[in-house]
């Protein structure tokens, strides 16, 4: 029995548990009317979330390629420190993997960026925190290809914030680098490429070999330098790969007769099995020789 103001009867719906949000989720985007995000300590609690999440998502992947994995399903296309690239955890070989939590959690990631994001921003901040927070955010952001957190991301790390709070030489020249393969492979604009390029003063041989080698079709250059860059350098290069290597077939095509096989997967880097199929080469293989096309007979 229970009376007004006393003690509720204990019942099943009484001892329910409260439901247990994701702290990622519980919070909205300022844009959208949120405004908790526009606190600075709030901001700082947030991202050491966002970070721990991150950390415990490559744990969970445990060896590195299942999280090179994880990241690719994603391809749309602690403390003071600077964060780098994470390392993973080792785990055992029959490690049992959770793909589609693996890719809740990035789509839970990615949206936890853009809401710290706006609240930066909103909030007018720019000081080493914040831009420790964007250089997290833009590093991930380009392993899983999503331009659209990225490439904002870098004009504002830029444009607003290193002229306020100057990156250092290192921190510029890694994001200047980032834009540049983005407008050159990516947005196949090499004019603008080149131009930030000179803007920044950016000296970075192997961004000038990617240049060079998108500006003269040279694809077994452009797939050299992808094989030597860093992992981010490499993702932001994969926009420009397939067309690259459309291109130097079309050139062969156009140039040669004949080729040996070996030479044909080497320029192209890609099998004789895969350049039939995924990329509709109609050429003839007669023992170890690629026939391209035949003389025309007089």
């Amino acid at each position: 029995m229970s009376s007004r103001g006393g003690r509720a009867a204990s019942t099943p719906w009484g001892r329910l548990k409260p439901l247990n949000l994701d702290p990622l989720e519980a919070i909205g985007l300022p844009s959208k009317g949120d405004k908790r995000l526009l606190d600075y300590k709030a901001q700082e609690r947030y991202y050491t979330k966002i970070v721990e999440r991150y950390m415990e998502f490559c744990t969970d992947a445990g060896r590195g390629d299942e999280l090179s994995r994880r990241l690719a399903r994603m391809d749309t296309s602690q403390g003071n420190a600077r964060i780098e690239r994470p390392q993973t955890a080792p785990s055992a070989s029959d490690m049992s993997i959770d793909a589609s939590l693996g890719q809740k959690d990035l789509a839970t990631l990615m949206m936890a960026m853009r809401k710290l994001r706006e609240g930066i921003v909103a909030s007018h901040r720019v000081d080493d925190f914040s831009i420790q927070a964007y250089i997290f955010c833009i590093r991930l952001s380009i392993l899983v290809k999503h331009m659209e957190s990225y490439h904002p991301a870098i004009l504002h790390l830029l444009r607003k914030m290193h002229p306020v709070q100057a990156l250092t030489s290192m921190e510029l020249q890694e994001f200047v680098g980032y834009l540049v393969l983005d407008l050159a492979c990516r947005q196949n604009n090499l004019a603008e490429a080149f131009a930030v390029r000179h803007q920044y003063r950016l000296h970075d041989p192997k961004v000038d070999a990617v240049l060079r080698s998108l500006a003269h079709d040279n694809y077994f250059l452009f797939w050299r330098v992808k094989q030597s860059v860093d992992g981010h350098k490499a993702k932001l290069m994969e926009f420009a790969q397939d067309d690259m290597k459309r291109q130097t077939l079309k050139c062969l095509g156009r140039g040669y007769l004949s080729i040996d096989k070996p030479s044909l997967e080497q320029y192209t880097n890609t099998s004789w099995a895969s350049l039939t199929k995924d990329y509709g080469v109609g050429w003839q293989l007669e023992g170890n020789n690629v026939i391209i096309r035949k003389p025309k007979v007089r």
